[in-house]
């Protein structure tokens, strides 16, 4: 009997010993203090929100952090602009603020781009204000009974917690709503929207001849006609069909929430992973997509992130009057285009009008829309009303729900 016992015993500690090698906690863990650290330096030294509510409301709240945030502990550093969060004592996780650059996840010790942004000078936009300079209130009592259920919050979970509603017509706004400590000129995260900045910033590089959308991306560790993944295109890319092996569920213990809160070089991370099917066959949404093409709009306009900001504030943010973008960048000075752009709900509303508009403002050409979404993607898209159902109709379910919505 007691050698049975000690033989199951044991089979059972050989069992936690496998789990634990294969989805290292550890890491896990280690994940969830930087995305609370990196949530945390961003909602409040960019957007100056309260620490206590961006912890509650946004990280603790999350799944996959919720059960870990009762034994978290994190501390602000005012004066170095610094958040460091704690699991049981243990497992930090550190992010800084970096003027104009937005806040950074220290990881390691290894060097960090350290380019400096040159000063800012605010030119006339192409694109008419929008709205003046206090919060619009429409005297539409549908609006406003549109507002008032966005806004609405239930005792019990889960909760919305809205943060600004801008509403739009004919390029202007007709009605607004914000949150307490939030303002027309609060720079909001916009997770997977940033997305939709890189893409922006590709067709303007595409518009000037400098990349080629169909043709082999200029990644070096693909550059061997020989590797599976050398066909992949900047267009793969951008429609999220790589066919790179790179897991997302959010959970902590899959690949790419590993890239984004415990790698340096977010991009290096997702280029060095092996295909899990062949390019252009199968509809996979991805932040590693989005990243390696952060990589390379980075190396085409320079390869500094003070180049991405100069390039991002003369093509794209000042012809749109858009003043409150805070971009971030991982060490190696690569944007972190799946989900780090900061803007006011406002300057989201602008970057709306230049799709509204084809890529037109002013008679001035930022953008050809049809060059990166033919008229196929763009009625698909009108026909998903959300992103499940793009999934589905792409032959791959979203592996989750939550903030990523893009």
């Amino acid at each position: 009997m007691w050698k049975i016992l000690a033989a199951a015993l044991l089979i059972f500690a050989a069992g936690v010993a496998v789990v634990a090698f294969v989805y290292r906690p550890d890491k896990t863990i280690k994940v969830a203090t930087a995305l609370a650290a990196k949530t945390l330096c961003s909602d409040v030294f960019v957007s100056g929100l309260d620490p206590k509510t961006v912890f509650d409301e946004t990280i603790a709240a999350r799944p996959g952090v919720r059960l870990l945030a009762p034994h978290m502990r994190y501390s602000v550093d005012w004066a170095r602009r610094e958040i460091n969060v704690k699991y049981f004592g243990h497992f930090l996780g550190r992010a800084v603020y970096r003027e104009g650059l937005g806040c950074l996840t220290i990881i390691g010790d290894g060097p960090v781009d350290t380019s400096q942004l040159p000063d800012s000078t605010a030119l006339a936009p192409l694109l008419p204000e929008i709205a003046g300079p206090a919060v619009v209130q429409t005297p539409n009592p549908q609006l406003r009974g549109a507002l008032d259920r966005f806004f609405a919050e239930s005792d019990a979970a889960p909760h919305r917690w809205i943060r600004a509603v801008v509403v739009l017509k004919n390029g202007r706004v007709v009605a607004e709503r914000y949150a307490p400590g939030i303002g027309v000129n609060t720079p909001l995260a916009g997770y997977s929207a940033t997305k939709t900045l890189m893409s922006t910033l590709v067709g303007v590089l595409v518009r000037e001849r400098r990349l080629s959308l169909r043709e082999p991306t200029p990644v070096p560790v693909w550059s061997d006609p020989r590797d599976p993944r050398h066909p992949i295109t900047i267009d793969n890319l951008l429609r999220m069909t790589s066919g790179l092996s790179i897991a997302q569920t959010g959970s902590g213990f899959d690949p790419a929430s590993r890239m984004l809160y415990t790698e340096r070089d977010m991009a290096g991370y997702a280029e060095a992973r092996p295909l899990s099917w062949p390019p252009g066959t199968r509809w996979d949404y991805s932040d590693a997509s989005s990243l390696i093409v952060s990589r390379i709009v980075r190396d085409a306009v320079g390869g500094r992130a003070a180049d991405v900001v100069q390039f991002a504030r003369r093509e794209l943010f000042n012809p749109l009057g858009m003043r409150t973008p805070v971009l971030e960048f991982d060490a190696t000075g690569t944007p972190v285009g799946s989900t780090g752009l900061l803007a006011s709900a406002r300057d989201w509303a602008r970057l709306g009008c230049l799709y509204a508009h084809d890529g037109m403002i002013d008679g001035h050409r930022i953008l050809r829309v049809g060059a990166l979404f033919s008229n196929s993607d763009i009625e698909h898209g009108l026909r998903c009303r959300t992103l499940d159902e793009l999934g589905r109709r792409s032959g791959r379910r979203r592996p989750h729900p939550g903030r990523h919505a893009a």
